[in-house]
């Protein structure tokens, strides 16, 4: 039996984030970047209502019809088809989202400044951002749903994706969906490692 999904709308914004804020709490980027459990807890979901904020408005946000998962998707321009200004932009962004998110914490700026730096800016393509499924029903196939409902359209238009994988777990998962690693790491300064991965339409 399939699993049901449907695009989220403004309404669904704390659904997204409460996904978000339980599926991250225990990764190893989000316990870098907010280290300590009740510092986590507290602060973690303003990042994570920072990030859906910014699909809602700008990419699209899957969700399966149960509440269960998410996937929080943007479509990248390729870098000769991009204003000119988004550079700065990016730069801006950063700096402003550690102010609304937690001001003191250079590395909510650090770990957006880091990505920007590694994303692939050659070719147009599907960047999933973030997938999250609630703790009590992971291992049932749920992102691996949401994830193949995107890639069969990118297959379809011809279209790469890209990712970054923020364990070694999800990582197992995305190459088993066709998603390669890059061969470039990002190793977080006294943290964990990411590992950008890119896939070919087939």
């Amino acid at each position: 039996m399939g699993v049901a999904i449907r695009t989220a709308g403004e309404g669904d914004r704390d659904l997204v984030v409460r996904l978000l804020d339980e599926a991250f709490q225990d990764d190893p980027v989000s316990s870098w970047i907010f280290p300590g459990a009740a510092y986590r807890r507290t602060t973690h979901p303003k990042l994570m209502a920072a990030f859906t904020d910014v699909v809602l408005a700008e990419g699209r946000i899957d969700v399966t019809v149960d509440g269960t998962a998410c996937a929080l998707w943007l479509s990248v321009p390729a870098a000769d088809e991009a204003d000119p200004d988004d550079a700065h932009a990016d730069d801006s962004e950063a700096a402003q989202l550690r102010e609304a998110v937690d001001p003191d914490n250079e590395r909510v700026e650090l770990i957006d400044r880091l990505t920007a730096e590694i994303h692939p800016a050659d070719r147009a393509h599907a960047y999933l951002w973030m997938i999250g499924v609630a703790p009590g029903h992971q291992g049932k196939g749920l992102g691996t749903a949401l994830i193949a409902a995107t890639l069969d359209r990118c297959d379809r238009e011809g279209l790469p994706a890209y990712l970054e994988a923020s364990n070694a777990r999800s990582r197992g998962l995305y190459e088993r969906l066709g998603f390669e690693f890059t061969g470039r790491a990002l190793v977080l300064p006294d943290g964990p490692t990411m590992w950008p991965m890119w896939r070919e339409p087939r």
